[in-house]
């Protein structure tokens, strides 16, 4: 009995730490790309609500801005060249800047993947890149589907 419970507290330690960044006593919550933005460009409430906390999000990994970039860009459908946009008015709604916690391996942009990080909203400009984005995912890993 106990080797069980055993085996089945690593199972589920390790099923955690795939599923990625998690704090303690906060599960990710799962949201869609569609339902971060309200009306035009105005964030939803669910996003504001979910704002500095876990979440999980579905899409697709845009080619990286380089190959060494510490972030990536997902996108609701594959996209085969990266979305670089270079003013927050032309910043697509269906797109999110994903920094990575560690470095993972990329993936083809026509694979699906789930990214699970911390939530952060509002205008951003990368000192290094100069990539501007209104929604990121901080502290992130992600895993293929």
């Amino acid at each position: 009995m106990a080797g069980n419970t055993r085996r089945h507290l690593l199972l589920a330690a390790t099923a955690l730490g795939l599923a990625g960044v998690v704090r303690p006593g906060h599960a990710a919550t799962r949201i869609k790309l569609r339902d971060i933005y309200g009306r035009g460009a105005a964030f939803s409430e669910e996003a504001l609500a979910l704002a500095d906390e876990p979440v999980q999000i579905q899409g697709f990994m845009a080619p990286p801005l380089k190959p060494d970039a510490p972030f990536f860009v997902l996108t609701k459908m594959p996209m085969a060249v990266c979305p670089f946009c270079d003013k927050e008015a032309d910043w697509p709604q269906d797109i999110v800047l994903v920094r990575l916690r560690q470095k993972q391996d990329w993936v083809d942009f026509n694979l699906p993947i789930l990214v699970t990080g911390t939530l952060s909203l509002g205008t951003e400009i990368d000192e290094e890149t100069g990539f501007v984005s209104r929604v990121r995912l901080i502290d992130a890993a992600y895993e293929r589907l």
